[in-house]
């Protein structure tokens, strides 16, 4: 017979790296300010989404977000990108005008959604799949490589739990 510990071990979902966010559960919802009004994270179901907590003065998270670019017009509208700043009100916003950088950007200068998300050190990445759970996440660095294995594994899920269209009889 298995001790309790080890059982318990055996059952525990695996950790992401953040205190407050599971696997293959729904993260906290926010709002994201667009051009058209405010649209919130759960209003983003139906295709992938990645967040990415990062800041202007991080060479990391500056060079990842090429790679964020590069996601968004290879999959299209299967695939949003959402970015997350903590720093200063306009500083984020100014380096995306300053290096023509056209992704959604969500500034958070309280780190309200930082905290909410439990986010430590950046860069921070999660994928979330269709249905709106958090499929991936990266805590420090990530390349396209792994990214994009990300967005295909998380689109797999969705497309995996969709039964083929069938005939009745």
């Amino acid at each position: 017979m298995l001790a309790p510990l080890v059982l318990a071990a055996l059952i525990a979902p695996p950790q992401t790296g953040l205190a407050t966010i599971q696997y293959d559960v729904a993260p906290p919802n926010f709002a994201i300010p667009t051009t058209h009004g405010t649209t919130y994270l759960s209003q983003l179901r139906g295709r992938v989404v990645v967040v990415d907590f990062w800041a202007s003065w991080c060479d990391v998270c500056t060079a990842e977000l090429h790679d964020f670019i590069r996601a968004r017009d290879l999959y299209g509208d299967r695939v949003a990108v959402v970015t997350i700043s903590s720093e200063l009100p306009g500083v984020a916003a100014s380096y995306f005008h300053t290096w023509n950088i056209d992704l959604p950007l969500v500034e958070d200068p309280q780190g309200a959604i930082s905290r909410l998300y439990s986010v430590g050190p950046i860069p921070v990445t999660l994928v979330l799949d269709p249905s709106g759970a958090v499929a991936y996440v990266s805590v420090g660095g990530l390349n396209w490589s792994e990214l994009s294995g990300a967005i295909d594994r998380a689109q797999a899920r969705d497309d995996a739990s969709t039964p083929a269209p069938g005939v009745l009889q």
